[in-house]
């Protein structure tokens, strides 16, 4: 096991956190898959703390957006850096200590238990060789205890719902302690509560340690619920960006969702809240 000292020691590979710089920023992007661009001229920045939400109708964009974002998909131009550094710079684990991906598939090759999934986190942080110490162990307990799994953690993955797997993988990407968290659909297969309890965990999370949150959405109201900004993509085109009040208008979602909409403020909250227009019934044959 490394001695304090060593742990002290910057690690190999991993370009110092620039003063000031946003936890993640994106300038310009453009890619997607073969000769179909799917990603056209994007910019985007995140603060620490910050959540911003990647919202758009199905095939604008998304998934793949938060996949250049996290080094999975190259872009054909532009850039992005993580903490003031280009994310090219940063070694393969070096990057999974400050940055967490949870897509919206997770295949799990082996029977492993809830537990053992969590532990898998903290590889990023093990050198070649180690094993997980008792403080390893503790920062896994924690995570499950944040999402409601403790009771969970001696289950083989493979039997739970998928919304119960959804909140594994969830903890797995906290036991990473990153500092920015790329989030796809996080909120797929689970019921009310626990979206709810998604979300104020990431809250609290984002004011505790300056977690910056990076999640796409197809829940609209989630999204002027909990998050700071907002993207709004169509055709892998931004076609608005700002706070969910800006962006979230009547005017744009009807232009990009090509239907009716109402815009309003939830009574309780005080947030933005979408409903979908009254759209004509065919008429009777």
């Amino acid at each position: 096991m490394a001695d304090a000292q060593d742990m002290a020691r910057p690690a190999p590979h991993a370009p110092a956190a620039a003063c000031g710089a946003p936890a993640l920023r994106a300038s310009h992007l453009v890619g997607g898959y073969g000769q179909r661009a799917v990603v056209r001229g994007v910019s985007l920045e995140v603060e620490p703390g910050e959540m911003l939400a990647i919202v758009g109708p199905n095939g604008a964009g998304k998934s793949t957006l938060l996949r250049m974002l996290g080094g999975s998909l190259k872009p054909w131009q532009g850039a992005v850096e993580l903490l003031g550094a280009p994310l090219a710079s940063f070694e393969r684990r070096a990057l999974a200590r400050r940055l967490a991906f949870v897509g919206q598939d997770n295949p799990v090759a082996f029977s492993f238990t809830v537990l053992e999934v969590v532990l898998m986190g903290r590889a990023p942080h093990l050198g070649s060789f180690h094993f997980e110490s008792r403080g390893d162990l503790m920062l896994a307990h924690a995570a499950l205890a944040r999402f409601d799994l403790l009771e969970l953690a001696t289950r083989p993955v493979e039997e739970l719902s998928g919304g119960e797997r959804k909140r594994v993988f969830l903890a797995r990407a906290l036991a990473q302690e990153p500092r920015v968290a790329l989030l796809d659909e996080p909120t797929a297969h689970l019921d009310l509560r626990h979206v709810a309890e998604i979300f104020a965990r990431f809250g609290e999370l984002r004011a505790e340690c300056g977690l910056a949150v990076v999640a796409t959405l197809h829940d609209l109201n989630a999204a002027a619920l909990y998050a700071d900004r907002v993207l709004l993509l169509k055709d892998g085109i931004a076609m608005g960006w700002g706070a969910p009040q800006a962006v979230l208008t009547e005017d744009k979602l009807r232009e990009v969702y090509e239907t009716a909409v109402y815009v309003g403020r939830n009574p309780s909250t005080g947030a933005v809240a979408v409903l979908p227009g009254a759209v004509a019934a065919p008429p009777r044959r």
